[in-house]
Parts: structure tokens; sequence; C-alpha cells
């Protein structure tokens, strides 16, 4: 069952990432910023969160088990539900082929792992046009 982090509001984001740290950074970082976050630990956990809610963004890991991020982006475009909803793709590798593929196949943005939290916020609230 995803965890799911209740604020005052900013926006719903969705964190799908197979590593449990990361999940935990994200999530203290956007709560602390006012979003609501849900996380989810596979792509596949990922697809059965979209599929009950909708979110103003969603954040993917690249490679997770099961189901990886590339995958889980293209679900979500084709999805008419979700196909408008913001991607950010994290990766551990951040090779430019797979920074191509990722935007090519509809992410909003691409961070390489390790990232820092500010400039993710910052991609965020640009993605979703607050300053």
């Amino acid at each position: 069952m995803p965890e799911v982090s209740s604020t005052h509001g900013n926006g719903r984001i969705l964190v799908v990432d197979g590593e449990p740290h990361i999940r935990r950074l994200l999530g203290a970082v956007l709560s602390s910023e006012g979003y609501e976050v849900a996380t989810a630990v596979d792509g596949i956990q990922g697809i059965d969160t979209l599929a009950g809610t909708s979110f103003d963004l969603v954040i993917l890991d690249l490679a997770m088990p099961g189901a990886g991020g590339l995958e889980i982006l293209s679900k979500i475009r084709s999805a008419p539900r979700h196909a408008e909803t913001p991607v950010i793709i994290l990766a551990s590798k951040g090779q430019d082929t797979d920074r191509e593929t990722a935007l090519a196949g509809g992410a909003n943005d691409f961070l390489s792992k390790p990232f820092s939290p500010k400039k993710l916020l910052a991609r965020i609230d640009e993605i979703l046009g607050r300053s």
C-alpha cells in the first residue's frame, strides 16, 4: 500500500522510487513545502496508485524492480486521465541517452542522482507554474 503524507495542499505529488531513502527524503522535502505526497516502491504500485488518484506531478525513478520508469511513463502518457500530468525522471546513471529517451518519451524533466533537493523543488515549481 502506498504511503501518503498530507499537508496543507500545495498540490499532490506521487514519488515512485525503489530506494527507501530516496522516498523518505523526497517525502520529507516535498511535505515541508506543502505538497501532499504519496509514494510507491515500484512501477506496478505506482500504476496502481495512479489508477485511483489524480496527481499534479509524478517523480519516477528510471530503474526500478517490476516496471521501470520508462514503461510507467509510457503508461501515464497513454492514459487519458494522466496524459498531461507532468513527470520528472530521476536516474542513477544520468547518461545522455537515458535523458534523451526519457524526454522523447514525454518526461517533462530529468535529474541525475544524486540531486539537490533545492534544484528538484525549483524544477517542480517551474513545471507547475509556481513562483
